[in-house]
């Protein structure tokens, strides 16, 4: 109920918001404009036509101006930072954390780049460097280096006075980790554990050993998968040798939850995840027309199929009103089964071990419901045409389409996936001219095997 309530008020103010920004109202706009917390003023920032954003971006206060960089997305950030003096950057890193430096860096040219870097003190240059050496889209270029570690050999009360002398620990701090003198970790110490066991007893005997650390190299969705799997709030981060090298928090990980869920919608329409909602025309018609471009080029071929057929369709004119509804279920089912599938792939359930029975099982459910739907049609074309025999050809290519969609939706994605292709390629273009082709080809063959 209380969150519900929040994000009325939150809707409200930006609402009122915008009518102050519309009515040229700059001093009350600035006013309300801070009033709201960075991730409300960076989401106003993205829902704002750009020539608002670049005024709500002049009203902004300069200390808050490195908390909202990190919650717009990347296109906005490098809209945003490309007019930003090196030096005022430096100066707005000092107030980030590591990864939200390393995010924002990673948007910049390399010139500018070396340049925040070289502004930075020593100890934290060679943070930020080491996670830039990895890839954003691994355990390392998620992780954080703001970590508390201990040795296992002192006691719970050398630790919860060690915690006491920080200012504050690091957020969404539920353990500490235990290494040796070579900083390879070779446990965990909840907080739990500190506050409700005898301070005499030493962190080796209460540590976590079984624990399973993250290799750097690990790509972030098999990341997320692990800490949905465990319901872990933090999980560390090694190298090759078993040496520490960060940890990452349960916010990260929902914001890659997030980022391959909307990658994989807007990849079935064959847009990128970074399309700005708001950006400029000019800016969005290359985008989309290499999609569509594609798309023609497909289209033109169920034409072609079409095409082959014309001598038929002019015999029996009843084809051309029927040819839609085979194509069209015929999508359908694909869809359902590649939605599926491709959700099975993320979430790391499809294997090459599994795979086969999954495929065998949308196979037959494609075959039977392509046999109901078949009757069904079927009956209702007999009645409307008074023609027994274009019943049964209809039914037959259903049944046909609807085996073969039903496969398509199964065996491109896993095809793809092992081809190291993205699978949510599949689902625009690709399977629709599949299923297409093959409606028309069903339908219209057998059409020709009857009539002619």
């Amino acid at each position: 109920m209380s969150q519900t309530l929040d994000k009325q008020q939150t809707q409200l103010k930006l609402d009122q918001l915008n009518e102050a920004l519309s009515s040229g109202t700059f001093v009350q706009v600035r006013r309300m404009l801070n009033s709201l917390s960075p991730p409300n003023i960076a989401a106003l920032l993205e829902s704002s036509p750009p020539k608002n954003r670049a005024v709500l971006w002049q009203l902004v206060d300069k200390e808050k101006e490195a908390e909202i960089i990190t919650w717009l997305n990347d296109e906005l950030q490098s809209q945003f930072l490309k007019d930003i003096d090196p030096d005022r950057l430096a100066e707005m890193t000092d107030e980030l954390d590591d990864d939200d430096i390393a995010d924002i860096l990673q948007n910049l040219p390399d010139a500018v780049i070396e340049e925040v870097l070289s502004s930075m003190s020593e100890q934290d240059r060679q943070r930020v460097e080491q996670m830039l050496s990895h890839d954003e889209d691994t355990a390392g270029g998620l992780m954080n280096t703001d970590t508390i570690t201990i040795h296992p050999r002192v006691t719970l009360d050398v630790v919860l006075r060690y915690l006491r002398m920080h200012k504050e620990l690091p957020p969404t701090t539920d353990c500490v980790f235990v290494v040796n003198n070579d900083d390879q970790l070779v446990g965990l110490l909840p907080i739990a554990k500190i506050l409700t066991t005898d301070p005499a007893v030493s962190v080796r005997e209460v540590m976590v050993t079984d624990l399973q650390p993250i290799r750097a190299d690990m790509p972030a969705t098999e990341v997320a998968q692990l800490f949905e799997r465990y319901d872990w709030i933090t999980a560390p981060v090694v190298d090759d040798n078993g040496k520490l090298l960060g940890r990452i928090t349960v916010d990260d990980v929902i914001d890659v939850i997030i980022d391959e869920a909307d990658h994989s919608l807007m990849s079935m329409a064959g847009i990128t995840e970074e399309e700005d909602v708001f950006a400029p025309t000019l800016k969005v018609v290359p985008l989309r027309s290499v999609w569509l471009g594609i798309n023609l080029v497909t289209a033109f071929m169920a034409s072609w199929v079409v095409g082959q057929f014309e001598g038929t369709i002019q015999k029996v004119v009843a084809l051309a009103v029927l040819m839609p509804i085979v194509a069209g279920m015929g999508g359908v089912a694909g869809t359902q089964t590649l939605t599926i599938v491709i959700r099975g792939l993320a979430l790391g359930q499809i294997t090459r071990h599994n795979s086969g029975w999954l495929l065998g099982r949308e196979m037959l459910v494609g075959l039977i419901n392509g046999l109901l739907w078949a009757a069904l049609v079927g009956m209702v074309s007999t009645w409307w045409f008074d023609d027994t025999k274009l019943g049964f050809v209809i039914a037959g290519a259903m049944v046909i389409n609807m085996l073969v969609a039903a496969s398509a939706g199964a065996f491109l994605p896993l095809l793809m996936k092992r081809m190291k292709i993205d699978p949510a390629l599949a689902g625009g273009v690709i399977l629709t001219t599949f299923t297409d082709c093959m409606g028309f080809f069903a339908f219209l063959g057998l059409a020709t095997w009857f009539y002619l």
